[in-house]
């Protein structure tokens, strides 16, 4: 779906992206009910149409508008609930709100030069970097990175990573040679070290509800925020590389 959506661009990958935006904000509402933390789904439903709303018209990250619209609008509820609805809840709704409202940044970066390269080289450098991460830790890790976020993750499975994804940027770069050669293959390892801390933040996510997988919509993956818990750090650091380093 994610490929297709790539591949015709514009309104149709915006829906997915918010599809997936949307799926992402109820699985962390039900997280935070676990971690006997508030994050009131509607509420969040309601800043993420924000976010989609904005992202849409302005087509420039996430623009100050929708982030004190949301800001605001979480504050009247303070205001409206307390004590049922704090300002501490609304810390945490409108934090988890901007964390899986960063999936927007799939669509944004269609909307630049030659968008869908690098949609396709953010996507192909997480996947290589999250896979070969893996399966060199499987083999060679001895080293903990962070032992009590994610034990299974290693040092040498966090440097096979990055080389993953720098090579995997080296190989976009063979088939498009016009591409700006240091700052790309400069992106690519980027992107591998971005790629690994989403996951571990996911990690840090979950281990405060005492959780292994944050769903079970997709089978022997988990959840959404599982499968793209990546991505959602190299997304916008594709995005604001491009547009702000090399594009200009």
């Amino acid at each position: 779906m994610l490929v297709a959506a790539v591949w015709y661009g514009g309104v149709y990958l915006l829906g997915v992206s918010a599809a997936l935006m949307f799926l992402g904000a109820r699985e962390l509402s039900r997280i935070c009910n676990r971690a006997n933390l508030q994050a009131p789904l509607p509420l969040m439903l309601a800043g993420c149409l924000v976010l989609l709303m904005f992202t849409y018209v302005f087509r420039d990250g996430f623009p100050g508008p929708a982030i004190i619209t949301i800001l605001t609008m979480y504050l009247v509820t303070v205001v409206k609930l307390y004590p049922r609805f704090t300002p501490l809840d609304a810390a945490i709704a409108f934090t988890g709100t901007i964390y899986v409202g960063l999936i927007l940044y799939f669509y944004l970066i269609s909307t630049l030069g030659d968008g869908w390269i690098w949609l396709v080289f953010m996507l192909a450098c997480t996947w290589a970097s999250d896979t070969i991460a893996y399966l060199v830790g499987r083999k060679w890790g001895k080293h903990r990175i962070a032992p009590t976020l994610s034990p299974g993750k290693t040092v040498e499975g966090a440097v096979g990573g990055v080389l993953g994804s720098f090579l995997t940027a080296a190989l976009i770069l063979y088939f498009n040679p016009a591409l700006p050669i240091a700052y790309v293959l400069l992106l690519g390892m980027l992107v591998g070290v971005a790629a690994q801390v989403g996951d571990l933040v996911e990690s840090a996510i979950k281990r405060q509800a005492g959780i292994k997988d944050a769903g079970g919509l997709i089978p022997g993956h988990g959840g959404i925020l599982d499968r793209f818990d990546s991505m959602l750090f190299t997304a916008p650091l594709v995005y604001y590389y491009v547009g702000q380093i090399i594009i200009t």
